[in-house]
């Protein structure tokens, strides 16, 4: 089983060049076809690792649930970016998803390094662009477990308002479920019309 010292690598090559505070940036819900992009940015102390932090994609609800709790209470600092279906459908999901992470990293004003699951992105700091960056780098990982959590209780409250939709569930992803309740009844305001028009008329 792999230990959370095995993801500090990225972590201890920044430290090495000078950075003290190393933030870890991911997203969670670019694929979706209804509801927002959230990005999370993290800054974590790295003299205290959280046992179990990994790639959100790997943990159960309850382990997610669990960890996110935990990180709030030890990071150093922590930052959450929320882009509706509105911006997405107007700018795209990549430019939606950078937008947040400069978001956050505006928030994170004592990072002077950033690491990013995948996406190259210019900022104000310098950024490290980790491809799996959420199964590799602790802090990548703590920030999708962030992400993560914030928009599945996005989903559930948003669940409540289109109850037809069961976005509960599937969180706003293309199952076959979701995409025979989109048939039904046809999109609702939370719908990403250029994600949907392969599936319904507009």
């Amino acid at each position: 089983m792999k230990s959370n010292t095995d993801m500090l690598a990225y972590e201890r090559e920044q430290q090495k060049s000078g950075a003290r505070y190393i933030a870890g940036i991911d997203e969670a819900g670019r694929g979706p076809l209804a509801g927002p992009v959230v990005v999370a940015g993290v800054i974590m102390p790295l003299d205290d690792v959280i046992d179990g932090v990994d790639d959100s994609k790997k943990l159960s609800e309850k382990k997610r649930e669990q960890l996110y709790e935990i990180i709030l209470s030890k990071a150093i600092n922590v930052r959450v970016a929320v882009i509706d279906n509105e911006i997405i459908d107007k700018i795209n999901i990549l430019n939606a998803t950078k937008q947040g992470m400069l978001q956050c990293i505006d928030g994170l004003a004592e990072a002077d390094a950033v690491l990013i699951d995948a996406v190259k992105l210019d900022a104000k700091v310098p950024t490290v662009s980790i491809v799996h960056g959420d199964a590799l780098s602790y802090s990548i990982a703590a920030a999708s477990i962030v992400a993560k959590v914030t928009r599945d209780r996005i989903m559930s409250e948003l669940s409540a308002q289109y109850p037809q939709y069961n976005f509960a569930k599937h969180k706003g992803y293309g199952t076959s479920e979701h995409i025979k309740l989109l048939r039904q009844y046809g999109p609702c305001p939370i719908h990403r019309r250029t994600f949907i028009r392969h599936f319904v008329e507009l």
